[in-house]
């Protein structure tokens, strides 16, 4: 497992919490209906990129909402300047993945229950 120095946990948790609030009124205004979440976020070692991983649900749209976020990055990365201007000198190029462990969690459920 990788060593995160105490720099890039502190910019990370700054960034999973300020894009948890800059998601949040993404999704009411594009996504209706779709519970998106933050679950974690990592940060390369020169601060340069943030690996964000979000939770879609209900997963059959995920990709859609994935791509569409995807496409709309510069202006995500541009809010996220603004709302950690005072914090960060550099504000890093956004990555957006899916983190599927939840539907990971329910298929171990579902084969345990055969």
């Amino acid at each position: 497992m990788k060593q995160y120095s105490t720099r890039q946990n502190k910019i990370s948790r700054l960034i999973q919490r300020e894009m948890a609030d800059i998601l949040l009124k993404v999704n009411k205004e594009r996504f209706p209906g779709k519970l998106l979440s933050v679950t974690g976020v990592r940060i390369t070692k020169d601060l340069s990129i943030a690996r964000i991983h979000l939770s879609i649900f209900p997963s059959e749209f995920a990709n859609d909402i994935l791509e569409e976020i995807k496409l709309s990055g510069k202006q995500l990365r541009g809010e996220l300047g603004r709302k950690t201007g005072k914090s960060l000198r550099v504000i890093p190029d956004l990555e957006f993945y899916i983190d599927d462990s939840l539907d990971y969690i329910d298929n171990i459920d579902n084969l345990l229950k055969k």
